[in-house]
């Protein structure tokens, strides 16, 4: 698949997309873009369901929106407001220490450069271009499972790890798309190209290998009876 037929599924997800859940973070940074509560939503949602992250999202804000005032939070209360977020004590103590951090070093305010959000633990190239991006509209790629897998399902990209997924699409893709990938992929990934048992009847995305394979098993098993396909790209 070339640059500009991938861009062009862009647009067609772009189209679709008002029809599926946004993602948490994405849902999040529409409220405000304030990086910090982006920082923290994203490091929650980490190995995290959508629904769990939003949810503990809207208490911990609700107590604490603000470095100064969360790490003011004893640590037995940051857990009771996340939980059940995975990994929820480990997240407790890496949020106090970033808020801690936040006011010695930065007077508060989330830094805007990958070198530093990479420096806090707990953050990496997900999280820190996701605040980039979202938080301080900086052009960046967020790649996470979903945007490594379907990158690569639609053939666009061969790259083993997010890491060079990531490396990859900024070589092929063009700037424009950089900060809207995620969104849109992620959303895609969550409702039909899911990693097991895609919905690739319903998908219209017409240019893919994965979507024509599995069309052409369902044909010859004569599954395709009475099946109304997606309309095509």
């Amino acid at each position: 698949m070339t640059s500009k037929q991938f861009v062009m599924v862009l647009k067609r997800l772009k189209k679709e997309y008002s029809k599926w859940k946004a993602p948490v973070v994405s849902f999040m940074a529409q409220t405000g873009k304030d990086p910090f509560r982006i920082l923290i939503s994203t490091l929650l949602s980490l190995r995290t369901r959508d629904q769990v992250t939003e949810l503990a999202s809207q208490r911990l804000f609700a107590m604490a929106c603000t470095p100064e005032t969360m790490a003011k939070l004893p640590i037995k209360t940051l857990e009771r407001l996340i939980y059940p977020v995975g990994f929820y004590r480990n997240k407790a103590k890496q949020i106090q220490d970033i808020c801690l951090i936040l006011l010695d070093k930065y007077g508060g305010k989330v830094p805007f450069t990958e070198e530093e959000l990479l420096s806090f633990k707990g953050v990496g190239r997900k999280t820190a271009n996701l605040v980039l991006s979202l938080g301080f509209d900086i052009p960046a790629i967020c790649v996470d499972t979903h945007v490594h897998r379907i990158s690569n399902r639609l053939g666009f990209i061969k790259t083993k790890t997010p890491e060079d997924s990531e490396m990859a699409l900024r070589k092929k893709l063009p700037l424009s798309w950089w900060k809207t990938v995620n969104e849109l992929l992620v959303a895609f990934g969550q409702t039909l190209c899911r990693p097991v048992g895609p919905k690739c009847p319903e998908c219209p995305i017409a240019n893919c290998p994965s979507r024509k394979k599995t069309l052409n098993e369902m044909i010859e098993r004569g599954e395709n009876r009475g099946r109304k396909f997606g309309k095509l790209l």
